[in-house]
Order: structure tokens, then C-alpha cells, then sequence
């Protein structure tokens, strides 16, 4: 058994860039709705909690994953499906009100890709932006960010099943480690 145990490492979900992005959506998020949405708009609630959700539920597999690695995969998943929701948000909001999206090789969504890939990205990044450019140029902000977080997700995904293939999950590292106890216990 090596000095760590059977429950590896976990819980550092603050490193994950998938994290990072997602926070930065959810404030991107929260502010676009109490500014540019209707009070008492359904819709408002609705992308805050998708929106939240994204990064709350990285966060909680990333905690999970000591013990299930299941659990951490499924989370990653729900991460993925809320920020693919608060997507279509931003981009029926763009739509039904005759805005343009950002083309992807747009100067403008290039520049929020450069932006989005610094390291230890927080909010304070984009509040320029967000306090002072109107709502279509936000909506695209964050659409940029969202689809960054979503292949990030996507990325995540498959190194969490190439691990648990590798790796197994934690009865096989609990079987293991006991095996090898009892193996050092034998005359």
C-alpha cells in the first residue's frame, strides 16, 4: 500500500480550469440577469441556477472523488448539461431580441478566448466588460466562456474514465491495499 492509503488525493476543485470558467460564468451570469432581465422574470432564476449548478456540481465530484469515482464522473455530466442550459439561455436571449452571435473566429470571441485561458481566471477579468458593454456583447462573453467550460467538462469526462480503467475505483484500491497488508503480515 503506498503512504497515501486507498482514498487518493481529491477535493483541489479550485485548480480545475473547468472550475475557474464555471465561477466566472455564474457571476457573468448573476449579473447579466438582475440587469438586463425583467424582475419577475422566470428566466432569471432559472439561469442563475444553471448557471450555480455548473460550478457547484464540478465542485462536488471533485470532493466526491476519493471515494466514487462514479460519483465524480456523473457530477462532471451535470455540470456539463447545466452549463449547456444556461447556453441556450444566452443564446435565445441574443436571438428573439435580433442580436448577433459571435461567429467563433470573430475578433471578438478570439479575444475572449485569450482572455479565458489565463491562469487562476476569476471574475475580476471580464467586470470591465460586464459593468460597462451592453447586453448582447455580455451575452457573448459568456457564451464564449460557457463553451470553454463545456470542452474543458468534455476533456474532464474522458480523463475520469481513462482513470477509473487504469485505476480502478475505491473497492478495488480498498481489495488491493488489504492484500498487500496481508501480504506483509505472512511470515
Amino acid at each position: 500500500m503506498n503512504a497515501e492509503g486507498f482514498i487518493p488525493p481529491h477535493g483541489n476543485y479550485r485548480e480545475l480550469l473547468s472550475y475557474q470558467k464555471a465561477e466566472v460564468v455564474y457571476d457573468i451570469t448573476f449579473r447579466f440577469c438582475n440587469k438586463f432581465l425583467a424582475k419577475g422574470d422566470r428566466t432569471i432564476d432559472q439561469m442563475i441556477q444553471a448557471a450555480r449548478s455548473g460550478k457547484q456540481n464540478i465542485l462536488e465530484g471533485s470532493q466526491a472523488s476519493g471515494t466514487s469515482k462514479e460519483t465524480e464522473i456523473k457530477l462532471a455530466g451535470v455540470a456539463r448539461a447545466s452549463l449547456e442550459e444556461v447556453l441556450k439561455d444566452y443564446e435565445d436571449y441574443l436571438r428573439v431580441r435580433d442580436h448577433k452571435q459571435w461567429d467563433k473566429d470573430t475578433k471578438e470571441a478570439r479575444y475572449v478566448r485569450r482572455l479565458g485561458s489565463k491562469p487562476n481566471l476569476t471574475y475580476e477579468s471580464f467586470r470591465e466588460f460586464v459593468e460597462t458593454l451592453p447586453p448582447e456583447v455580455i451575452a457573448n462573453i459568456a457564451i464564449c466562456l460557457i463553451n470553454q467550460a463545456n470542452y474543458l467538462l468534455d476533456q474532464q469526462k474522458r480523463r475520469l474514465e481513462q482513470d477509473f480503467l487504469n485505476e480502478g475505483g475505491l473497492r478495488e484500491r480498498m481489495t488491493r491495499a488489504r492484500l498487500q497488508v496481508r501480504k506483509h503480515e505472512q511470515p
